[in-house]
């Protein structure tokens, strides 16, 4: 048990690490010099309501799938069941596909749900915090799960709507990274190996 838990230990210590050492600049992340007024209207509308599957039986199979791709990176069914149903809610509310959210988590924070990176950005989609103020909700805890969700979803679906649905672009522009590829290969990526419905 002892070993186990070193282990788990461990492994909470090389994300930490792989995550400040990481180049990446993040973009819901990267602090603009000016705010998108669209974009700060589209978080201010988003931080207030929800409802995701369409019936039980889509709720099951797709809650099982997405949790049985999940195990290995969050062992805990609890907290993996109830990050699923939120993610499915948040990205659904955004109008976003809920295995893209997964994977830009995946890559954004690795599950961890009190990630922060180097930058500063925070939590599952690496939100950062100057949002909370530009929007006006200071007591908003980005370390929360579903705060976190609403925020990241919210803007990847501005990004993906002014990028006329160019995924690449909008995934770009989330990471900071608009003009390169690197970042959305990595999403894609994820996508493809683990969360992708076949």
């Amino acid at each position: 048990m002892r070993v186990k838990a070193a282990f788990a230990g461990l492994a909470v210590l090389l994300v930490g690490l792989a995550m400040v050492l990481s180049p990446r600049v993040y973009a819901a992340a990267a602090a603009p010099t000016t705010v998108d007024p669209a974009l700060r209207q589209a978080l201010m509308n988003a931080v207030h309501d929800s409802a995701s599957f369409s019936n039980r039986f889509e709720a099951e199979v797709w809650l099982l799938d997405m949790s049985t791709r999940l195990a290995s990176l969050m062992p805990d069914v609890g907290r993996r069941l109830a990050l699923l149903k939120t993610v499915h809610a948040e990205a659904t509310h955004a109008g976003l596909d809920p295995q893209i959210v997964l994977s830009l988590i995946q890559v954004e924070s690795r599950f961890q749900r009190f990630a922060i990176s180097s930058a500063g950005a925070l939590g599952l989609m690496q939100i950062m915090p100057f949002w909370i103020d530009e929007i006006g909700r200071p007591d908003d805890n980005l370390f929360d799960m579903r705060t976190n969700l609403r925020y990241g979803c919210t803007i990847l679906a501005y990004y993906l709507d002014i990028e006329h649905g160019n995924l690449t672009r909008a995934l770009a522009r989330y990471n900071g990274s608009l003009g390169q590829y690197w970042y959305p290969a990595r999403v894609e990526t994820a996508l493809r190996a683990r969360w992708y419905t076949r």
